[in-house]
Formats: structure tokens, C-alpha cells, sequence
């Protein structure tokens, strides 16, 4: 009997002891009272528990702790003291009690593995971190082992180990190809978890070398790879079928213990064929709905955050065709200790009671232990007001030296819990925070909260007193709450005046005074009506207000809740809005808004436009407003509402719209409620807490809406707490230091209650750290200094008010500030794929060091010099980013032999970091461009001279320069072609020994080591007769010269001397192509064999795809290529079949550009051939006369010249063109017709030199036939050329024009 009472007794102390806690003080958040306040230190920042560090960086062990004075810091190794001081590879950050443990200086990181301590200490107590367990990471590689090729038959199931190596933390299992490309997974093939890869079948297409098991460790960024496995997969007909056999558990049942909270992973992987199935089932039990995933084509199953009801038998079953077997793995739910009630901190003052509660659960269930300033309290100084009671420590009757940090261990198989607690005892007087004088300004007839902020110790009681010599301030009318806040429910008019607060305690009394001024509401005593207009009329709306002399109103008009129109028909005056002319667009909804510093009012009519009626009918028009408003049923959440409807109008009313004002928080302002039908005059309303309630009804037919009833009388209801939490929390860091903590704020009656604050926590993510919180006023924003840079951060906000607290909010993952990247990519490599393209690699910077989001790379390159002429030039820097966490790129329009520099850099949303060292890198020698001329000067019988300029862009060192001329005859045919290779220090030859009055055409390219480049043509004649040529006009403009010469007596048929290497038997030479837009005719010399096959291959030059073949039918030296891309370069070489491959060297050419429109050929126009036809005629009369005048013996022209000349027979008929010597004259010989491609200079312009057969036809109207001959005037003439000097080189004697006819 007496134990029970004694039992009795000791709750009953424990109730009480627990109550007073509730009364401990709470410190207000005021900078200076917190500077002047001791406090015994708390730890604020530690590393975690089980720190795995990187063996190549230097260790960094974090304590950080706050206290008044700061506290010192001290460390303990493996239980023991660790004297910093003795050992010079550790240092302790100023101000800080973070170790740093130099490993640059050749020490190796497993010197200082061990458990560490951190404690924090000052004059009023200690605090203890974690016992921090410090182990490098380790990655090792793979243990060599002689792998066997696997020899499996199809249908058969397999297993490929992987084996990695064990490593801290583990690591990430994956399996690749000698190609680093993942090998595909299926229901077939899967990975397990334990790394190996299972095959429940293996087919044929399995067979390969390269099955490679990858382990990578993140901690260390480093991969270690397995000796490639080899799979070879025979096959046997026919293959059989088999039933599920579970390859991975074994058995029919297995056990699993996971630890609360963790993610629960499961896994079953079946053989057969055809492949099995796997479906999982909870025995006795359904799987948990929104924390159960599938994954590895549901061989595993996935359970996220699993507790003690997790706990049970989860069956997997594999199933095919041929039938079906199960596995049950036994599952048990153990859990770590987690907190139930976290000890915190007790501010108390001399002689109060207070408890300390340290309540932790677990399974198994935790042991709890306490500690007072790092010591275990068994054995530490006694303290008479102290008692511990399991759980919980007692403190009764407390003086100022019982001020200490106590530890709660909470402590089981799988892990502990460690929490520092501050007691601390403070003798303060009171001391009132809130500034004298403050002046509080309200709107009668609303509240009025009055503040006096204060902090004493023991905790000051506070009284009011209205005046100077006023009486306390008591009675229902006021409402005194805890943080000394005066609230005046309803605020009148005698309510103004000053506000004296008093707080007192045992150490000493303080008051603070303070102006209340109560204000007249603003109301608007004429408001604006509905209004019925006809167009072209005036309207006019009125809007008279009456408010306080010390508030200055602003009037604002608003139309359907936007700006007026910019109209000048709109005129706003001190009380109206007048409308001239009304239009349909004046339709609508006006408002008038009036707006002081305290209030704000409105008052609404809606306009309607309508045309003069031709005859009086039936007005319809809005109702009018409901009558008679009426509230019952009056309940906390709830009330109802009743009324009366007016007049319909003509219009039956369709539905009732129920509006309310809220004159706490709202005044004067209308919110939607509800509506209800037309039928129904009354309807529950739900209501919230803390709201003074009127309301209104507006009644709506097919015209419009009415005029709002009067309002009903007001209800207020009761306060209560807060129903929901600020949203949108976000922690965005503004600076590399803070965190900047934001909220969207409750919205007026979203409050409650009266008081409205925030509570404020953060704490650092991934830290076994306490939340810091702090209250805060109704703001939206909080900045939390001192942060580390950018680290992760857990973060809630929490609604209170007088009343209490919100339900517990969600937390959110915030960042404090980034700050610049410290460290450049290392290993930087450039591979050079070619003369204008690059790939550049980089090792990816630890993520540590980015310090903030990783936005990517950026690539910074420049051309330093040109390898080919050793001249610098402006450094002109190319910028390429590469998003995210990629290693490579690729730099494309690179300049050939040429000297680059680049540089590597990391970029986070707060910059660029610093840049690599830069990397000097050489690009190959190229093709070179075109030579930039070539001109064709003094033509002789038998000779030209050749000038050339050098490539302007060379692309490397020129080898030599190749040139290739072939005769063209009067027919436009072009004659056998002779190729030239020139020294590439050469600028002009002298071609001799060519036939005279003959055109050349020149092909004319340079080369380098790597091969020939672009090509430029020109045409030039060797003259008939030295004596009658005339030198070209010196400074003719674009377009071409004319070469005048007379004819020569004497015919000479002097072949040209060329250039030659012997033949090699059998060969292809003399490759030629002859190119228009979309097609080339492909000519060659063939020396070998009769009856040889020939194929032609070409492709876009400089491409690595594969050439493409066309067969060219019979034993023709000539081929069309066709379907060819305008404006391309290609490459062409001529093969014969059965000479052993033998093909000819590749050949350069490039199709002429893409013309916007078709030339038409004139030569085919009807008019054209009439024409020619009637001058075919008069010049055949011509000749008629001519020669009978002749017989007749008669003086003419013709037979002037005769007689100059003693010996006609030096003058016979050409017999290469039909035309007779006697009438060829100085005029007859001019260049050739529109065909002439050389200018007035003899220079050629790069955009004239196409090699192209357009510049032999009609535009681009020029044809092949189908032996491949071309078809076409050779005097085509192109878009571009000008109109001078485009005559025909033939003389263009009459049999000559007659034969074109014939």
C-alpha cells in the first residue's frame, strides 16, 4: 500500500516538474539582448558519424559551436586526448574547433583513422559532438585471375561473376563492352544485385568476347575493370524447354534483416525457357501502395522507407509455360534509435524547477544514458537541484552555478543518438525591447494589437495602464497574451490615447510607453448605380466619400478590374466618372476603389449600352436586391443565412450569389462566398476561426446581377490555431555564406487568430545535427548567415499564432550560396582527328570544389600563328560550352597547319572557374585553296606564257603545282589532255612548240603532301600570223578581251612539246572531268589489254564514307555521272575489272552552283531559227551575185585583193572549216562568241574559274549525249558575264555561216 503511494507521489512530482517546464523562459531573438546574455555552448556544425574521406585530399573535421563567451574547443582520438599542438600535420581553423589534417606532405590518410571527438567549452558548460569515425575511402584493384571462355548450350541458363573488389564504400556494379558501351538487359538478361550478371537462357547471339564487369568508386572517381569473360554459344536442335529454377536466392526460404527507414531490397532471378516471369506477394499482407517499386523487370522489389509494419514474408514467384516454383525471404525490421522527444534547452532563472526529457525508441529498445559537460553523470560534481529519473533529470530550486550542457545517449546494437541540452540559469531584470513612443494607428471598429516586447528573469509579469495615471487595464474588452502583446478587439475612437506596459520581477520593474491613434473608417456615402444607357448618350457615375481629415484618399476608377481606356471620353472628376458618346465597347463593370495608408473602400455599377427601342415594350431589367438578411444557428465553423428576395423585374431570377467581409482583416472588402439557386433563400455557410463575419446577396436573372443587399449584422468567430503552413518554402543562398529562407505568407483570415508568426528551422542536410528555429514575424523572408558554401539543407516553416501552433509542415531541400569554382579540369588532352577538327578531353572536377550547381564546361581555343608563313595575327578567342558533367568535345573549324591554344574551365550558376593551363596543340596540312590567279600573256605561233599567284590560303607546304591544257577544235571538241607538275617556287612557265590559231583550255591547281587542291581554268589562242596581231586593250574592265590577228598564208601543223613520264602497261591516264550543276562527263586514255571492263567510283572529296561505284557498259572511255549535288567538290578514279584492282589516280572537280532559274536556249526558239534561216538565204543570194559578177569580169571588194596579191594560190580555201581566204579581213577575227572566258587583263577571278561544264553551253543548258560527247554551243554564254568582247573567234565567212545550216 505504501509503495503505491509512494509510486503516486513521484508522478504527481513529475506532472508538476513537467508543467513548470512549460513556463521556462524563452530568449527573444533581439541581436543586442542576445550579445549581452551568457550562454553555455551548443554545437552547431559536425561531421558525420562514419566519415569516409579521399586519401588525396586533405581531411577536414568539422566543429563548429556558438555560446557567450565563445567557447574553446578541444579533441579527443580513440578515447584518448589528442594534442593538436604536438603533431604538425594538424591545424585548428581560427575562431573554429574544425580540424585540417595536411596528406600533401607524403603522409598517408591511414595514419588518422580512428574515432574522434570534438568538445566545445566555455565558462557555463560543455558540449560534445559525435564520436566521428574517420576512414579513407579505398578502391583496389581487381585480383588477377586465368578466366575460362564459357561454353554453354543454347536454351541452358548462366551465371558470369563479377567478384569485385572490396572497397570503401562499395562499389557501383556495371557491365560493359570493349567499346564502353553497356551491354543491353532484358528479362533475359539482368544484373543481380551482388554485381554477377544471370542469363535465365543463353541464345546465340550471346556468342561474344568482351563480357566486362566494371566497378566504379565514386569516393575516389576512379573504375577498375575485370579481365574480359568469354561466352560461346553452341547450338543444338531441337532446343528444349524447361520449368522455372531460381538461379539467385537458393532454397525455398531465406531471411532478411533491414534497419527502419531504409530502403528494403528483394530480390528473385529465375532460369527456364521460355524465359520466366517473376510476380511478388506480401503472405498475409498487401505490399505497401505509394512505397513499393519494380525494378530489373521486376526481379527486385523495392521498398522505401520500411518500419517495424514491414515486417513479414514476401513470396517471389517464377513462371513460364512449362510451370512455375516460389521463394520466401523471411523479413525483420530492426531500428536504430530515433528520437521521440529530443532534449532542449531549459533557460530558467535562480530557484525555478524545470526538466530535462530524453526519450528515444527503438528495437531493440535503446538504453538511455546521461552526461553533464562531456562526463558521464554518475561520476561527475554533484549538484543538490539536480535528480535524474531514467529519462528524465529534475532540477528543483536551481542556482546560477547550476548553469551546464547535459548529454542524452540513446544507444542499442545498431546505432546511437547523441543530444546536447543546455541548462542555463540567468538572473536578468526585466528589460522592455519594444522603442518608447511608438505610435500604432487603426481604423475604428476594427482591432488594434499593441506590442511590448520584454525578457527578464525570473519571467516579469506585465500589466497594462491606459494614461498616465491610468488604472490597470482589465476586463473582457482587452486581450492580454504571453509575449505582453495589448489587443483591443474593437477599437473605438475614446480608445486613442497612451499605452504604459509594466513589467516587474523579484530583480526589478521597467515600463515602456506607447500612442494609440483611432481612426474614422473611409465610406463611401454616395456610391455609383446601375445604369442603363443608349448609345451616343452620356453616362455619368458618382462616387462621394467621407473619411478621417488626417488620411489623404486616392480615387481610383477601375472598368471590368482594369485601367480606364485611354480614351478622352473618360472624364474623371473629384466625385464622378463621366462617359460622352457611349459606345457597345462601354459596356461593363465600374468600380471606384478609395485608398488611405489604414483602409481601403470600393463601390461598383455596371453600365449597360442598349439601342433607342423603336416602340415601348416590355422592360426587363435586373432584380432588385434581396431584403431583410437574417443570421441563425450561430456555431463556431458554421452559421446560417436567410433573406428575402426583391422585385424580379420581368426576368426571373436564376440564382442568389452570397458575398462576406471580413472587418478583422479586410474591412470594406467583398469576397466571393457561395451561390445558390434561384429557388432557395437560405444556405448553411461554413466559416473559418478569427473572422468578423458580414454578409451580403446579389440576385441574378438573364439582364444581370443587382445591387448588393444591405449587409447582415456581424458575427466574430473564435480564435483558433493555424490550419495550414506557409507554401512555396524555398532556401536559395544569395551569398557563398548565407541561406536565404522564403515563404508565401498566410493570406488574412488564413491566420486563425490573432499573433501571427512563423517558426523558422534549418538544419544542415546529411549532418546528425539539430534544427535550429527561430519565430518570426508575418514576413516572408529569413536570412540565416555564417552558412558553409553551398551545402545541402533541410528546411521547414511553421504557422503559429496566440493560440498555437499549425500541424507540422514538410520539409524541404534548399542550398546555401554558391561562390566561384576553385579548381581547374586537369588532364587536359587534345586529339587532333584532322585539319580542321579537334577533340578535346578532360578529367571532371570534384564536385566539392564547384562549390554550387554544375552548369558545365567551357572550352576556350585560339589560333596562335599559321604553321605555313610564321606570321602572327590578331588572337581572336573562340568560346565553346559543353553542358552538364561532360569530359569531351569536339572543336570543329580549325584552321589547317596551324598552332592552336586552349584552356579548359568549370562553370556553376555563379561563374566561370579557373582556367586550365593552356594546351598548345598543331593541326595536319590540308588541301590548299585555289591559286589566287592565273594569267595567260604574250601569245605567239607556237607559245604562251603562264603567270600564277600562290593559294592564299596554302593549308600546309606546297609540294609542287599541276597543270593540264587540252586543245579545242573548231567544233567544240576537246583534244587529248597533257598534265605538268611545277615546282612549287615556280610562278610563270612558257609553254612552246604549240600548234598555232589554236585555243588552249588550262586546268591550273596546287598541292601539298596531303593532295591537290581546288582547280582554276583559263582559255588563251596562239595567234595565226605574228605580223597582223593586235595587242589586247590595256585596262579593259570585267569581261573579255578581244585578240585581233590576221590570217596566216602558211598552215603549220607543229605539234606542242610536252612534258611526259613513260607509261607503265597497262594504265588508265589523262582522267579528265568536265562538270555542269548536277552532272559531270568522266573521259580517260586507256593503255592495255582490248576488252576491258571499266567502272567508274567517286565521292563527296575529303569524306571517309565509302566510294561509290557505277559500271560503265562496253569498252568505253567516257562515263556520266549523274544525281550529283550543286556547288560540291568530288573525287573520281577510273578502275578496269580483272587487271588486279588497277585503277587510276583520283581526280578533283566540283559541280557548278545551283542556278535560280533555267536559261532558255535561244538556239531552239522559233523566231531564232527563222531568222537565221532568212539571213541563210540573203547570204546564198549574195554569193549568186557575187559569182556572176565574177565571170563577168566586174570590180569588187574581192577582186581588189586578188590583185594585190602576186600569186593567188597562196590563198586557198581552209580546209579544216570550209571557209575561203580571199574574204577572211581584220574584222573577221575575233574572239570567240560569248564563249571567251579570259578577261581584258588576262587574270582570272576565283568566282570565274569554276571547272565547270556550264562554262562551255548555253548557261546551264548544256547536254551530254548518251555516248557521253557534249552537246551545246561551245559560244554559250553565262548569266554574269558582260557584253563586251563576247564575239566568235572563228572567222565567220559566209560558207561558214552556210554550213552551220546545213
Amino acid at each position: 500500500m505504501m509503495k503505491m503511494k509512494s509510486i503516486s507521489a513521484s508522478k504527481a512530482s513529475l506532472v508538476f516538474f513537467l508543467c513548470q517546464m512549460i513556463s521556462a523562459l524563452d530568449v527573444p531573438l533581439d541581436s543586442k539582448l542576445l550579445e549581452e546574455l551568457s550562454q553555455p555552448p551548443t554545437i552547431t556544425q559536425q561531421s558525420p558519424k562514419d566519415y569516409i574521406v579521399d586519401p588525396r585530399e586533405n581531411i577536414v573535421i568539422q566543429c563548429e559551436a556558438k555560446g557567450k563567451p565563445p567557447p574553446s574547443f578541444s579533441w579527443t582520438r580513440n578515447g584518448t586526448h589528442f594534442d593538436i599542438d604536438k603533431d604538425a600535420q594538424v591545424t585548428m581553423k581560427p575562431n573554429s574547433g574544425t580540424l585540417v589534417v595536411n596528406i600533401m606532405n607524403g603522409v598517408k590518410a591511414e595514419a588518422y583513422e580512428g574515432v574522434y571527438q570534438c568538445t566545445a567549452r566555455n565558462e557555463r558548460g560543455a558540449a560534445i559532438s559525435n564520436n566521428i569515425v574517420i576512414r579513407p575511402s579505398r578502391s583496389p584493384l581487381w585480383t588477377k585471375e586465368k578466366l575460362e571462355p564459357n561454353h554453354v548450350r543454347e536454351g541452358d541458363s548462366l551465371v558470369l561473376n563479377c567478384r569485385p573488389p572490396v572497397g570503401l564504400p562499395p562499389p557501383i556494379i556495371f557491365w560493359m563492352d570493349n567499346a564502353f558501351q553497356r551491354l543491353p538487359q532484358s528479362e533475359r538478361v539482368s544484373q543481380g544485385l551482388n554485381g554477377d550478371l544471370y542469363f535465365s537462357n543463353v541464345q546465340p547471339e550471346d556468342t561474344r568476347e568482351d563480357y566486362i564487369c566494371y566497378a566504379r568508386f565514386n569516393h575516389t572517381q576512379t573504375i577498375q575493370q575485370k579481365q574480359p569473360i568469354s561466352v560461346k554459344v553452341f547450338s543444338t536442335k531441337p532446343v528444349t524447354e524447361r520449368p522455372p529454377v531460381l538461379l539467385t536466392p537458393t532454397g525455398s526460404t531465406s531471411n532478411k534483416v533491414e534497419l527502419r527507414g531504409n530502403v528494403l531490397l528483394l530480390e528473385c532471378i529465375a532460369a527456364g525457357l521460355p524465359t520466366p516471369v517473376i510476380r511478388w506477394i506480401k503472405e498475409g499482407g498487401e505490399l505497401p501502395a505509394n512505397r513499393t517499386f519494380f525494378e530489373n523487370f521486376k526481379k527486385t522489389l523495392k521498398i522505401v522507407d520500411v518500419s517495424e509494419a514491414d515486417t513479414g514474408n514476401y513470396k517471389c514467384i517464377a513462371r513460364n509455360a512449362l510451370g512455375s516454383t516460389h521463394h520466401v525471404i523471411s523479413v525483420t525490421v530492426k531500428a536504430a534509435p530515433y528520437w521521440i522527444t529530443a532534449p532542449r534547452n531549459l533557460v530558467l532563472s535562480p530557484g525555478e524547477d524545470g526538466t530535462l526529457i530524453c526519450r528515444a525508441n527503438g528495437n531493440p529498445k535503446p538504453s538511455i544514458s546521461w552526461l553533464t559537460n562531456g562526463v558521464p553523470i554518475a561520476i561527475a560534481p554533484e549538484d543538490p537541484s539536480r535528480k535524474v529519473d531514467g529519462d528524465t533529470i529534475i532540477f528543483s530550486a536551481v542556482q546560477e552555478r547550476s548553469s551546464a550542457v547535459y548529454q542524452c545517449n540513446a544507444s542499442n546494437e545498431y546505432g546511437y543518438l547523441l543530444a546536447n541540452a543546455f541548462v542555463n540559469v540567468l538572473a536578468e531584470p526585466p528589460r522592455i525591447l519594444t522603442p518608447t513612443n511608438k505610435l500604432y494607428q487603426v481604423i475604428a471598429d476594427s482591432p488594434a494589437l499593441i506590442d511590448c516586447a520584454y525578457f527578464g528573469s525570473p519571467k516579469p509579469e506585465i500589466e497594462w495602464f491606459k494614461g498616465v495615471k491610468g488604472s490597470i487595464l482589465r476586463g473582457n474588452e482587452y486581450v492580454f497574451h504571453d509575449n505582453g502583446t495589448l489587443e483591443i478587439p474593437v477599437a473605438q475612437k475614446d480608445s486613442t490615447g497612451t499605452y504604459t506596459c509594466v513589467a516587474r520581477n523579484k530583480l526589478g520593474k521597467t515600463q515602456n510607453e506607447v500612442q494609440l491613434e483611432v481612426k474614422d473608417p473611409t465610406v463611401i456615402i454616395k456610391q455609383p448605380e446601375y445604369k442603363v444607357i443608349q448609345r451616343s448618350a452620356q453616362a455619368s457615375f458618382e462616387c462621394v466619400i467621407k473619411h478621417d481629415p488626417t488620411l489623404m484618399p486616392t480615387v481610383i476608377w477601375l472598368k471590368d478590374n482594369n485601367e480606364l481606356p485611354d480614351d478622352e471620353r473618360f472624364l474623371v472628376g473629384k466625385d464622378n466618372l463621366t462617359i460622352m458618346n457611349v459606345t457597345d465597347k462601354d459596356d461593363g463593370t465600374y468600380t471606384c476603389i478609395v485608398n488611405t495608408t489604414l483602409d481601403s473602400v470600393s463601390a461598383s455599377a455596371v453600365l449597360t449600352v442598349v439601342a433607342a427601342p423603336p416602340t415601348p415594350a416590355i422592360i426587363y431589367a435586373r432584380p432588385n436586391p434581396p431584403l431583410d438578411l437574417e443570421l441563425t444557428g450561430q456555431l463556431e465553423r458554421s452559421i446560417e443565412l436567410s433573406w428575402v428576395p426583391g422585385e424580379e423585374n420581368n426576368s426571373p431570377i436564376t440564382n442568389f450569389v452570397i458575398e462576406y467581409e471580413d472587418g478583422l482583416h479586410e474591412p470594406g472588402v467583398w469576397h466571393y462566398q457561395t451561390e445558390v439557386p434561384g429557388s432557395q433563400t437560405t444556405v448553411q455557410l461554413k466559416l473559418s476561426p478569427y473572422v468578423n463575419y458580414s454578409f451580403r446577396v446579389i440576385a441574378v436573372n438573364e439582364i444581370g446581377r443587382s445591387q448588393p443587399s444591405e449587409p447582415s449584422e456581424q458575427y466574430l468567430t473564435k480564435s483558433a490555431n493555424p490550419d495550414e503552413n506557409p507554401s512555396n518554402v524555398q532556401g536559395i543562398g544569395s551569398e557563398p555564406d548565407n541561406l536565404v529562407i522564403t515563404w508565401e505568407s498566410l493570406k488574412g483570415f488564413q491566420s486563425n487568430g490573432p499573433g501571427l508568426q512563423y517558426k523558422v528551422s534549418w538544419r544542415q542536410k546529411d549532418v546528425d545535427d539539430e534544427w535550429t528555429s527561430v519565430v518570426v514575424a508575418n514576413v516572408s523572408k529569413y536570412i540565416v548567415s555564417g552558412t558553409p558554401t553551398f551545402v545541402p539543407y533541410e528546411i521547414k516553416v511553421q504557422a503559429l499564432n496566440d493560440l498555437g501552433y499549425a500541424p507540422e509542415p514538410s520539409e524541404v531541400i534548399g542550398h546555401s550560396g554558391e561562390d566561384l569554382p576553385m579548381v581547374a579540369p586537369g588532364n587536359v588532352q587534345v586529339h587532333v582527328i584532322n585539319s580542321t577538327l579537334a577533340k578535346v578531353h578532360w578529367d571532371p572536377v570534384p564536385l566539392k570544389s564547384v562549390r554550387g550547381h554544375l552548369q558545365g564546361y567551357k572550352v576556350y581555343y585560339w589560333k596562335v600563328q599559321s604553321l605555313s608563313r610564321r606570321s602572327k595575327r590578331h588572337v581572336e578567342k573562340k568560346i565553346l560550352t559543353f553542358r552538364g558533367n561532360k569530359t569531351f568535345g569536339m572543336l570543329p573549324g580549325l584552321e589547317p597547319y596551324s598552332s592552336y591554344k586552349l584552356n579548359v574551365r568549370v562553370v556553376n550558376g555563379k561563374g566561370e572557374g579557373p582556367a586550365s593551363p593552356d594546351k598548345v596543340f598543331k593541326t595536319p596540312e590540308g588541301v590548299p585553296s585555289s591559286p589566287s590567279f592565273l594569267k595567260i600573256t604574250n601569245p605567239t605561233l607556237d607559245s604562251l606564257t603562264l603567270e600564277w599567284g600562290s593559294p592564299t590560303h596554302p593549308n600546309g607546304v606546297l609540294t609542287s603545282y599541276i597543270l593540264k591544257f587540252q586543245p579545242i577544235n573548231n567544233t567544240h571538241e576537246l583534244g587529248p589532255l597533257v598534265e605538268i607538275i611545277i615546282p612549287a617556287n615556280e610562278s610563270s612557265l612558257i609553254l612552246k612548240n604549240l600548234n598555232y590559231s589554236t585555243r588552249y583550255k588550262f586546268y591550273f591547281n596546287a598541292q601539298t603532301s596531303v593532295g591537290s587542291g581546288s582547280q582554276i581554268t583559263e582559255e588563251a589562242v596562239t595567234i595565226m600570223d605574228e605580223a597582223g596581231i593586235l595587242r589586247p586593250a590595256i585596262g579593259a574592265g570585267k569581261g573579255y578581251s578581244e585578240i585581233l590577228f590576221a590570217t596566216s598564208p602558211v598552215m603549220h601543223t607543229v605539234r606542242p612539246t610536252f612534258y611526259k613520264v613513260q607509261p607503265l602497261y597497262p594504265r588508265i591516264r589523262n582522267v579528265t572531268t568536265a562538270a555542269a550543276e548536277t552532272y559531270a562527263n568522266i573521259s580517260w586514255e586507256y593503255e592495255g589489254p582490248d576488252h576491258a571492263s571499266f567502272y567508274v567510283e567517286y565521292g563527296v572529296a575529303g569524306s571517309k564514307e565509302d566510294w561509290k561505284k557505277e559500271i560503265v557498259n562496253g569498252s568505253r572511255s567516257f562515263f556520266v555521272l549523274k544525281g550529283l549535288t550543286p556547288g560540291t567538290a568530288y573525287k573520281v578514279r577510273v578502275g578496269a575489272e580483272g587487271l588486279s584492282g588497277f585503277r587510276s589516280s583520283e581526280d578533283l572537280f566540283e559541280t557548278g552552283p545551283a542556278m535560280a532559274s533555267r536559261q532558255v536556249d535561244i538556239a531552239t526558239q522559233g523566231w531564232f531559227i527563222g531568222l537565221m534561216c532568212a539571213v541563210a538565204l540573203l547570204i546564198l543570194i549574195l554569193l549568186i551575185v557575187c559569182f556572176i559578177r565574177r565571170n563577168k569580169g566586174g570590180k569588187y571588194p574581192v577582186k581588189e585583193k586578188e590583185d594585190a596579191h602576186a600569186d593567188p594560190e597562196i590563198q586557198p580555201m581552209k580546209e579544216d572549216d570550209g571557209t575561203f581566204g580571199e574574204y577572211s579581213d581584220a574584222e573577221d577575227h575575233k574572239p570567240l562568241k560569248k564563249g571567251s572566258r579570259t578577261p581584258s587583263d588576262r587574270t582570272v577571278k576565283k568566282e570565274d574559274s569554276d571547272d565547270s561544264l556550264v562554262d562551255y553551253g548555253e548557261g546551264v543548258n548544256g547536254q551530254f549525249n548518251e555516248d557521253g560527247s557534249f552537246i551545246g554551243q561551245y559560244s554559250g554564254k553565262k548569266e554574269k558575264e558582260p557584253a563586251e568582247g563576247n564575239e566568235s573567234s572563228e572567222a565567220p565567212s559566209p560558207v561558214n555561216a552556210m554550213n552551220s545550216f546545213v
